[in-house]
């Protein structure tokens, strides 16, 4: 069985595949449709699903920042799918505003990632079996014995923090940096792949009710 942990870059998605046999293979490709190929489970640092008004927001990111103190900034509020669609940050903050609560400009960097998946995933319904929707801070949370682990992930010795535990729990790092990737976005992406892992085994936690949907039919979890 070949699972994968997929985060953002800024040239498209670090990748992180464990083969059968515990091998880790990571690289940058450019879209999330090349990451699945061949993969049981894919475990992605991005929204999936979309609620219609920004109020109230999806449970499974309020459950999220209650599981982070300390951390819960790192859970992004995911916009509602009408401000999906805008291609300017003034519109978009606009729109969500006027539904309930505006747009920070840092979601609205991730909007192109979010509509590439959200159009993945509508576009391929046999893939709401494949991929998940992942936290990595939840992630190294849980391999921290729930803790959240509060050290700057963009500083050394946040990394080196995070690679130890990922050490611990299996998943070593076979390198450091990547060409078009930042080395969090590495680390990021190794710890969805452990909850690739767990997802497959059954043992991983689901944030959530299981049987939310979007308008879409499109699951509302957050896996870890």
């Amino acid at each position: 069985m070949i699972v994968a942990g997929a985060d953002g870059c800024r040239t498209g998605w670090v990748v992180c595949r464990r083969d059968a046999d515990g091998t880790l293979d990571i690289a940058v490709v450019k879209t999330l449709a090349e990451a699945c190929e061949g993969l049981s489970i894919l475990a992605v640092d991005m929204p999936i699903g979309f609620v219609d008004a920004p109020r109230p927001p999806r449970a499974c990111e309020v459950e999220a920042r209650r599981l982070l103190p300390g951390k819960a900034s790192s859970v992004f509020p995911t916009p509602c799918r009408p401000a999906l669609a805008c291609t300017a940050h003034a519109e978009a903050n606009a729109l969500s505003k006027a539904l309930g609560v505006g747009i920070n400009r840092q979601t609205f960097h991730l909007f192109p990632k979010m509509r590439e998946v959200d159009a993945l995933m509508r576009g391929n319904r046999a893939l709401q079996r494949i991929v998940h929707e992942a936290h990595p801070e939840l992630a190294f949370a849980r391999m921290n014995d729930g803790r959240p682990v509060l050290s700057k992930k963009r500083q050394p010795e946040g990394r080196a923090e995070r690679r130890r535990l990922l050490a611990e729990h299996g998943f070593r790092p076979t390198l450091e940096r990547l060409s078009g990737a930042a080395p969090d976005d590495i680390l990021d992406a190794i710890a969805v792949c452990r909850t690739a892992t767990l997802i497959a085994a059954g043992t991983a936690t689901r944030l959530g009710p299981a049987d939310e949907r979007d308008r879409h039919g499109l699951p509302m979890n957050i896996w870890f």
